[in-house]
């Protein structure tokens, strides 16, 4: 019974993010209702408002607890125009509903989406071109698309081709500072050559700069008006607009080619508007980088360690006493992991490594501070006794007559163990490092300590040298979760991607639970014997 409520309880929840998670990507239908007299839900003077119905709830009246009454909430958009993009109207105030096919949900950079009714499009010099003109569409859409290739080349500008200037330029400068504080004379050739290069950096800067803001001050050529369901006009760049479409207007077709779509600009974009918009692509390639390095630093450690304990370590008090330590570190609070990763790793460490290494740079701190190395070798200490543990057991799970029969003809123990202990257990290895990732893939405590950031300007690794950057902060897909839910200036917008980020997670570590499971059977089969 107790199973059975267990997996129940699971169950349910699984299906409750599962089906929010999904929903944040269908273009629902927007609906316009009329408000009746005196509602407390209009806006100014119009008795009209329009949004997407986002949840339906039961409330009693105040005052009158015997009372029941429905409640809807309307995600509105318009914010910058309302001053708030969600809406609580009661169901006895709507006393018309309609979905009009001229709606429009106008996706933005900033201040979340507008809904409304699309009036005209200005490009240029030319004259506006009206909503009801046949060339409207075609002529937004194309102007759309050329607007977003426009936004993608001056993000590559910035980043791709100023980025690295920018770098080189402060290597220089700290090159030119070391030497200073060498105590010696400073080589006038070698000052000259900096400079320079300096002055060399600075000039195409200058030319790059140039090109962006010419590309920007092309985003503003073109302007959208559209009318709010409340009557009042506005007008926006649209080098700021990202989507327009009529949800109203799209038959199932084309709400699924949308829905693929969102999902994969889910996947693949970053985020925006205090991580509420927008996609998750840097905080899956934290996760990703972060999860990597963990493995690598905990698997050979926890491999030798396990070995030695099973293996060569005399049997008695000492070692033990270290099994119970080993088994009662799995069960120590995980923020402590991360205190200890950011006094030992962070300030001892990284100061050390700053003052020995980076001594120029001070007191701008270089490795003193929290980073995708630190962050991954905090983690690796906290699930290192999962890798102990199941590789210990994997080894003693080796039949004792295969090393013996390896002993027999010949083969010394490092031998033995080498060629037949460790491939008989590497199913059980494989295992507890799938478990490990799983477990560091989802911890967020320790990594609010030692480098995981609201919102990461670059990646942990890009094309500039040295290319894997140790000492630089990360998003990850945890902490991405605790943002959007507990700190978040908007709770309500933030919602939906709350359970699209979590469902994503979920799907993660399911994903590294499978591949454990299907690895560890692959390999018990290849490496079966009949004495097993």
């Amino acid at each position: 019974m107790g199973l059975g409520i267990g997996l129940l309880m699971v169950t349910a929840l699984l299906y409750v993010i599962l089906s929010n998670g999904l929903s944040v990507f269908w273009p629902n239908r927007i609906a316009e209702i009329t408000l009746a007299p005196g509602s407390a839900a209009r806006i100014g003077d119009s008795d009209r408002l329009a949004g997407e119905v986002r949840m339906r709830r039961v409330k009693r009246v105040p005052g009158r607890s015997e009372e029941i009454t429905r409640e809807l909430q309307f995600f509105v958009g318009n914010r910058d125009a309302y001053g708030f993009g969600f809406r609580f109207v009661d169901a006895s105030d709507v006393a018309a509903t309609a979905y009009p096919a001229g709606l429009a949900m106008i996706t933005r950079l900033e201040y979340g989406p507008a809904i409304g009714y699309l009036v005209s499009l200005a490009a240029g010099e030319d004259a506006p071109v009206p909503a009801d003109d046949p060339r409207f569409q075609g002529e937004l859409q194309r102007l759309t698309r050329e607007f977003a290739d426009r936004r993608r080349e001056i993000e590559r500008i910035e980043k791709a081709a100023i980025g690295p200037l920018s770098a080189r330029k402060e290597q220089l400068r700290l090159a030119a500072r070391s030497a200073a504080w060498d105590g010696k004379d400073p080589d006038p050739a070698a000052a000259a050559a900096i400079a320079a290069e300096i002055a060399k950096i600075e000039d195409n800067y200058a030319t790059l700069a140039e090109q962006a803001g010419a590309l920007r001050a092309l985003q503003a050529k073109a302007k959208l008006t559209y009318r709010l369901p409340t009557g009042a006009e506005r007008t926006m760049v649209l080098g700021g607009v990202v989507d327009v479409f009529a949800p109203n207007r799209m038959g199932f077709g084309e709400r699924c080619v949308r829905f693929a779509g969102n999902i994969k600009g889910f996947l693949t974009e970053s985020p925006r508007e205090a991580n509420t918009e927008g996609g998750v692509f840097p905080a899956i390639f934290g996760t990703f980088v972060m999860t990597l390095l963990m493995s690598v630093a905990v698997v050979p450690f926890g491999v030798v360690a396990a070995i030695y304990l099973r293996e060569y370590a005399r049997q008695g008090p000492v070692v033990r006493a270290v099994r119970i330590a080993v088994n009662n570190l799995a069960g120590v609070p995980s923020i402590v992991f991360g205190v200890f990763g950011l006094g030992f790793f962070v300030y001892f460490v990284g100061g050390t490594l700053d003052s020995l290494l980076f001594a120029d740079r001070l007191p701008t701190p270089t490795f003193g501070t929290g980073g995708v190395l630190w962050a991954a070798l905090t983690l690796a200490l906290m699930t290192v006794p999962v890798v102990i543990v199941a590789t210990e057991e994997a080894v003693a799970a080796v039949p004792r007559g295969a090393r013996e029969g390896s002993l027999a003809c010949g083969a010394s123990k490092w031998q033995t163990i080498q060629r037949i202990v460790l491939p008989a257990a590497v199913p059980g290895i494989i295992t507890g490092m799938i478990l490990a990732m799983a477990r560091g893939a989802g911890e967020v405590a320790p990594l609010m300590l030692v480098g995981v950031v609201k919102l990461a300007p670059t990646l942990p690794l890009d094309t500039v040298a040295p290319f894997l950057h140790f000492d630089r902060k990360f998003m990850h897909l945890g902490f991405h979760i605790y943002d959007l839910g507990f700190q978040s200036p908007d709770s309500e917008a933030a919602k939906p991607m709350v359970f699209a980020t979590t469902l994503l997670l979920i799907l993660l570590v399911i994903c590294l639970n499978m591949g454990a499971i299907l690895l560890r059977e692959r390999l018990r089969r290849r490496y079966q014997t009949a004495a097993f």
